[in-house]
């Protein structure tokens, strides 16, 4: 459009991202989306993920130029030569630690949606009503109610496969097919029950993999590379579904390598009049102009674009009236449990490579349990063979060593446990004053911890794991601890949340900035609580009824 002005621009093309996009201009938007990073094109730039591992350089693993290059990412398994360039290097966007935190960021068109574990989960009642009902934080101002047909509108689009169970604490939802149970995992599944009445419930995991052909997109091919960009379109992500259904439209402008600065804001009408973009490339600052604009710049940028903007009104920045921007991080514990031997399934196997495990809800602090600390945790995990990667008898050479490489290995299971956090206000994140990245930007400062209150549900999370695993038969049954530290379960959450009073949240019921009523923030930031569900399909619903309410009072000339 002309003089760079839009009806709406979008901030971040990410999960949250391609939503916005996606539902603006099908709603006959002109809109523009910006992503700071580089373009990735749908198939085409799957540049890895079609190769066999021996035409991959050093197969797929680490190099020692790679775990000294990136410090941080060397930290878990996001470090590898097949999909580093999706993943933001540390040296051109540092950050600083006040506390141990370790940040998985992904900086170029679809986000993190490309490299996403993919497991989708409904939050409950139980989730929403945890802050009132305990006196934590603030209410969330929405309930399973105001967004349980959202949940259904974006299921259906995504993708979402899996069983409905029936299970309260875990909302059924609009599932394609589940993907099956191997023969341990029902087995396991079938004990459990049996042993908890119910209580406790072992089910196949609810993943935005197709089992159905959707759209342009085909099912799953179980090649289990999901990580790697999928050619199918066999996993939701924004190149597969939300950004091709925003293109359809004509109404979509797309603008890669574009850093959004600040958002632009007027005092005179206390609105935004649109942001202010570096280009990544050329170093050069443009203005774009749009009545509305949504930050979804995955949780901690898009608090940093709020924290730099109309600082002359509110020195911490638009939206920072409550006190609250940038306080109450959150994310999910986890790396520990426990696993087993499953012994007497010797002449059992699987086909494919499944891309998806096993899960089972919450069940502490649930009815009539009641422990020591609030809240609690699910498991996700599953069971499988050893194959040719498994650790050989030294005395197997020769036709003894070729005989046991090409026979399956024993059955064994593994579940890992993911707990909630609280929101403490002490948990923060803040711009710099001395840390800059590449283009010249502040850093962000992490300061954020686990409590008591996690520490005291890591105990019932590793010994809960090895009580159903025993239970269930299995033989060898071991825990496990591997250290948590803030930020690993890259499900950073909080610093923008929602609440029903000005006084002490940034948001509002329907994401809107209460000090700036034309943004919107609906990422990870806008979370009042973070429930020990993975939280994507959350954004995916508050960005889409968040959409429908701004477009609504565009209409009405509110806005």
């Amino acid at each position: 459009m002309a003089d760079n002005t839009y009806d709406a621009i979008v901030v971040g093309s990410g999960i949250s991202g391609g939503w916005a996009a996606k539902e603006l201009t099908e709603k006959g938007l002109k809109v523009l989306l910006l992503e700071r990073g580089q373009n990735v094109e749908h198939i085409k730039d799957y540049k890895t993920a079609t190769q066999a591992p021996w035409e991959i350089p050093h197969r797929g693993r680490r190099t020692v130029e790679m775990l000294e290059n990136h410090p941080n990412l060397r930290r878990d398994y996001v470090l590898n030569e097949q999909n580093l360039d999706w993943w933001a290097h540390e040296s051109d966007s540092p950050y600083v630690e006040e506390k141990p935190f370790t940040w998985f960021r992904g900086y170029q068109v679809g986000g993190r949606s490309l490299m996403w574990g993919r497991q989708s989960y409904r939050l409950g009642d139980i989730d929403f009503e945890a802050n009132l009902k305990e006196g934590i934080a603030v209410d969330w101002p929405v309930r399973y109610k105001d967004l349980a047909p959202w949940y259904s509108y974006v299921e259906k689009f995504a993708g979402i496969s899996g069983n409905k169970d029936g299970y309260w604490v875990l909302p059924d939802g609009e599932f394609q097919p589940p993907m099956p149970l191997n023969c341990v995992e029902k087995d396991v599944a079938a004990r459990v029950k049996e042993k908890w009445d119910g209580r406790r419930m072992v089910t196949i995991g609810r993943v935005a993999n197709l089992t159905e052909p959707l759209q342009n997109r085909v099912k799953c091919q179980f090649r289990n590379k999901c990580w790697l960009g999928c050619p199918f379109g066999g996993y939701f992500s924004t190149q597969s579904s939300t950004l091709p259904a925003a293109m359809a439209t004509g109404n979509l402008t797309l603008r890669p390598w574009s850093i959004v600065t600040r958002v632009l804001y007027d005092k005179d009408t206390q609105k935004a009049t649109g942001v202010e973009v570096l280009d990544a490339e050329n170093m050069q600052t443009y203005e774009y102009n749009a009545k509305i604009v949504f930050l979804c710049a995955s949780a901690f940028n898009s608090t940093a674009i709020l924290m730099r903007s109309a600082t002359d009104i509110w020195p911490g920045g638009l939206g920072s009236s409550s006190g609250e921007l940038g306080h109450n991080v959150m994310d999910h514990h986890f790396r520990l449990g426990a696993n087993g031997i499953a012994e007497g399934y010797e002449d059992k196997y699987y086909f494919g490579r499944r891309p998806n495990g096993v899960y089972i809800p919450r069940f502490r602090n649930v009815g009539d349990d009641k422990r020591d600390y609030l809240r609690g945790f699910g498991y996700q995990g599953g069971a499988s063979r050893s194959g040719w990667s498994r650790n050989v008898a030294e005395m197997n050479y020769g036709a003894p060593l070729k005989e046991a490489l090409s026979e399956p290995g024993p059955w064994s299971m593994g579940i890992t446990a993911f707990g909630e956090i609280l929101p403490y206000h002490e948990n923060t994140i803040k711009l710099s004053k001395e840390v800059k990245d590449k283009w010249g930007m502040e850093a962000l400062v992490m300061n954020a911890e686990i409590k008591e209150n996690e520490k005291k549900m890591r105990v019932d999370m590793m010994n809960d794991a090895a009580e159903m695993l025993e239970a269930a038969g299995l033989k060898n049954v071991k825990t496990f601890d591997a250290g948590y530290t803030f930020g690993q379960g890259i499900h950073e959450m909080g610093t923008a949340r929602m609440g029903r009073d000005p006084k002490t949240s940034v948001l509002n019921g329907n994401n809107q900035v209460w000090d700036c009523k034309n943004v919107f923030v609906t990422d990870g930031a806008c979370m009042t609580s973070a429930a020990a569900q993975n939280p994507s399909l959350t954004y995916m619903a508050l960005t889409a009824r968040a959409v429908d309410f701004a477009v609504s009072e565009l209409k009405k000339g509110n806005l």
